[in-house]
């Protein structure tokens, strides 16, 4: 089966097969893991963000852990300031996952324990960006991905 074709940059992943199964080297958390389809989505969207949006690479997380009402939950990808502070939130699909309410409903309820001003979906073919405002408890979808410098 053909993978669709992402509409982000190519990246240069480090693919190998162990024990009859594809994996991928993350960079972030410094191991080879599962190539799955939303994995695929991730680790081009982590590429995406360090060599054309300036995310310093050591300021993001891949698969953040933190707690929604007392459940135990992982992040797809967080990005920090200097001083650890969160500072946007990224939910990764597989490319044939629609982006619903359903997924927009999750990522806000991870921000609730994060509490950045920033919110990304994507599914490799999709992207959303909105930027929160917790003063106005509003939020705008953004035209474009925001750079690192931009959010900080």
């Amino acid at each position: 089966m053909l993978k669709p074709t992402l509409n982000l940059p190519t990246a240069a992943l480090s693919i190998r097969i162990q024990n009859g199964k594809k994996e991928v080297f993350d960079n972030l958390r410094k191991k080879y893991v599962a190539y799955t389809p939303e994995e695929r989505v991730r680790q081009y969207f982590v590429h995406y963000l360090i060599h054309l949006k300036d995310y310093p690479q050591g300021l993001l997380a891949a698969e953040y852990s933190l707690k929604v009402n007392q459940l135990k939950k992982r992040a797809d990808i967080v990005s920090f300031n200097s001083f650890g502070h969160p500072l946007l939130l990224v939910e990764c699909k597989a490319p044939e996952v629609k982006i619903t309410q359903k997924v927009f409903d999750q990522i806000a309820r991870y921000n609730l324990n994060l509490k950045v001003d920033y919110l990304i979906v994507t599914n490799g073919l999709e992207h959303f960006c909105c930027q929160l405002d917790f003063t106005t408890n509003s939020y705008s979808f953004l035209e474009d991905i925001p750079n690192y410098n931009d959010i900080v």
